[in-house]
């Protein structure tokens, strides 16, 4: 007589426990990626915006008197940012960023999809993050 190779009772809920300690670990890691890519992709504009600010400083020194972009963006209306409304057009290719992400909060003040605010100094050219 041939025996049937098949899990037994005790294997079974093993591996329900295995995978239930596994789910339980891991769960938690993936609520927070959503918070990360925020952080992620407001650094990486953040970035972005320092280096068209250098370029434009860059770009002056050549053809003019160097200075810094008095304004990031062309337009100072308050609000999120959108094709209507984009932010960091002065300084940023490609018409600069118009997803509503990102919300201009003041003339020099925008605040980032992470949550963030920062602060553009047209004196010295920095975007800083404000405390």
């Amino acid at each position: 007589m041939r025996r049937k190779g098949s899990f037994t009772l005790i294997e079974l809920v093993m591996i329900i426990v295995i995978l239930g300690i596994l789910s339980a670990v891991a769960l938690p890691r993936f609520f927070d990626l959503q918070q990360e890519a925020r952080e992620s992709a407001e650094k990486g504009v953040v970035g972005g915006v320092r280096a068209g600010i250098a370029t434009y400083y860059a770009n002056q020194c050549v053809t003019d008197t160097c200075s810094w972009p008095t304004a990031l963006s062309s337009s100072n209306t308050v609000g999120d940012c959108s094709l209507t409304n984009p932010c960091f057009d002065n300084v940023l290719q490609m018409g600069g960023i118009t997803e509503d992400d990102w919300q201009r909060a003041s003339a020099n003040n925008y605040v980032g999809p992470a949550g963030s605010t920062y602060v553009y100094t047209p004196a010295d050219g920095s975007f800083l993050e404000s405390n």
